[in-house]
């Protein structure tokens, strides 16, 4: 008598081994993907926003003479729009890199848990092999205790 289980690994397993965790530098872009990159790369950027700021800050005399509306037109139209553009790429930039940073977490956790896994399954067809070998004993004292 024989009891084995045998373990089929999932397909996805050796297939996420050989690829490793997604992140956002990995992504495919084509030409039009890459001019976008570095020019989101260029304009995210503290710098360019201390520049936008600078470049916006020269019309601000203006922008006090022509009253009220003026005034709200450039701080809305001008200031805000050029500089809090930078500044949020440069935050969605942070962002993104603690996301990949999360990422290859996870997949470093999943590659751990696979191994735990796999440990698992080594220990359980070590298990297999010594109850097998107890039940064959087990069938042949029956054995030469039936013939008795």
């Amino acid at each position: 008598m024989s009891i084995t289980f045998e373990h089929v690994p999932h397909p996805h397993i050796a297939t996420r081994a050989k690829t490793g965790a997604s992140r956002t530098r990995d992504q495919h872009l084509g030409v039009n993907g890459k001019i976008a990159v570095i020019l989101t790369t260029a304009v995210g950027t503290m710098w360019c926003a201390y520049a936008f700021a600078a470049l916006a800050l020269i019309v601000l005399p203006q922008a006090i003479q022509g009253g009220l509306l003026t005034l709200i037109q450039w701080l809305s139209q001008t200031f805000i729009q050029l500089v809090m553009l930078s500044v949020i790429m440069v935050g969605q930039n942070v962002l993104s890199r603690a996301s990949d940073k999360r990422a290859d977490m996870t997949y470093k956790d999943a590659e751990a848990t696979f191994h735990e896994s796999k440990q698992i399954q080594a220990h359980l067809m070590e298990q297999d092999r010594a109850v097998n070998e107890l039940l064959d004993k087990v069938a042949k004292l029956e054995a030469a205790l039936a013939k008795r």
